[in-house]
């Protein structure tokens, strides 16, 4: 379907677009709309979350590490990104990524898509935290532990994002639902 789009209005980061009757959000830097969210987990099988206060929200989230594709990089991949991602929010550098799925996020809200990417074979080589006052503390939960704990954040209030859950299936499995064998 090939209808015309207004610009109702634009931001530096975002647009609000209308087609027919339909309004939607548009990411409107480089990338297309792309991001990644990264499934890590330690030599210790320990997953990696990110703690942030996320404005839309007005709460403190639980999330994967992610970021956005070409977020300043013209000539980004999502592997670069996902690596990139992973170091500033975590201080962990991955010796393995795959590149696992990449989907809509909200697909009646936005043309934001996203990439998983799992993380394996980790190396400490940073403290992480985040750029630019992001003010992430990172958590490194045993996988054995990591829905109670997430269950126990929920309890206290913060936002669970729920691509969380098809995260550690992701860490678990293969996409075919085949169990994944160790690396």
């Amino acid at each position: 379907m090939n209808e015309t789009c207004e610009i109702l209005h634009q931001g530096q980061w975002l647009r609000l677009v209308k087609r027919g009757r339909w309004e939607s959000c548009e990411r409107c830097h480089g990338g297309e709309g792309m991001a990644v969210i990264i499934i890590a987990a330690t030599p210790n099988d320990e997953m990696l979350f990110v703690e942030q206060y996320r404005v839309p929200l007005g709460a403190r989230t639980i999330e994967m590490p992610a970021g956005l594709v070409a977020d300043g990089h013209d000539d980004d991949t999502l592997e670069a990104a996902a690596r990139r991602e992973l170091l500033e929010e975590t201080g962990w550098t991955a010796g393995k990524l795959e590149l696992l799925m990449t989907g809509p996020t909200s697909a009646g809200l936005t043309n934001e898509r996203i990439a998983f990417v799992r993380a394996t074979a980790l190396v400490k080589t940073g403290s992480g935290g985040g750029v630019d006052g992001e003010d992430i503390i990172v958590h490194t939960i045993p996988r054995a532990q990591v829905p109670a704990w997430l269950m126990q954040k929920h309890a206290e209030g913060y936002a669970l994002d729920l691509k969380l859950w098809a995260g550690l299936w992701m860490m678990q499995y293969q996409l075919d639902g085949s169990p994944r064998l160790p690396d």
